[in-house]
């Protein structure tokens, strides 16, 4: 998947603007996580959840990309249900297993 596939017609303008900043993260990895995840599930998300999901899109995309591919520990106050599930979102970022990226020598 390379980019929004939801419309955000049906949303209200605190999910559209989420939806917005989910797929321009930043960095590609990130949106693929988040956008991904905004795209599947922004819509069943309580004001909890909604709540959480800004506090996790407010940390710094260096240290989200670590924690969801496991190079750092998650911290402990994102040790949750919501954050397994924006990270279940994690697409296959190992460089081996990408199709055409062989290097010739």
């Amino acid at each position: 998947m390379t980019g929004i596939t939801r419309t955000s017609a049906d949303l209200d303008p605190r999910r559209r603007r989420i939806l917005f900043r989910a797929w321009h993260r930043g960095i590609r990895e990130m949106d693929l996580v988040f956008g991904q995840f905004a795209d599947h599930e922004l819509a069943g998300l309580d004001d909890g959840d909604l709540d959480e999901l800004e506090t996790i899109m407010a940390e710094e995309d260096n240290d989200l990309v670590q924690w969801i591919l496991g190079s750092r520990p998650v911290p402990d106050r994102y040790q949750t249900d919501l954050f397994a599930r924006i990270a279940s979102y994690r697409p296959d970022f190992d460089p081996a297993s990408a199709v055409g990226t062989e290097v010739q020598s």
